[in-house]
């Protein structure tokens, strides 16, 4: 665990892009750095409308893509996740409340079938 003035920090790495097929997902930012507590959101915004909807995964360092969330219409929460859509952006979300330790992770979003 990093400190900093007795302060816990989390650090959230972002995959940059996943790209299916024609389809290509970018997120931001790239990278970031937050206080335990804090809040944050993670963008994704995609290139082509999809009538599926929209997956977020988290892969904890040396271990296999865990899934989080999967949304199809405007909002989903599960815990301190929160998820929004908007299919007419091509953009996606996913906020993060009251941020921990366990939370820092590498944060992905998938366009495509669950």
């Amino acid at each position: 665990m990093v400190t900093c003035h007795g302060a816990s920090l989390v650090i959230l790495y972002l995959h940059l892009a996943w790209v299916s097929c024609l389809q290509k997902v970018e997120q931001s930012p790239q990278s970031l750095m937050i206080r335990v507590g804090e809040s944050t959101t993670i963008n994704c915004n995609y290139t082509e409308t999809t009538n599926d909807g929209l997956q977020w995964f988290r892969q904890d360092p040396g271990k296999g893509l865990t899934f989080l969330l999967y949304i199809t219409s405007e909002e989903k929460q599960n815990g301190r996740l929160k998820s929004t859509i908007s299919r007419k952006e091509l953009h996606s979300s996913l906020h993060i409340t009251d941020a921990q330790p366990e939370d820092s992770a590498t944060y992905l979003c998938a366009v495509g079938a669950q």
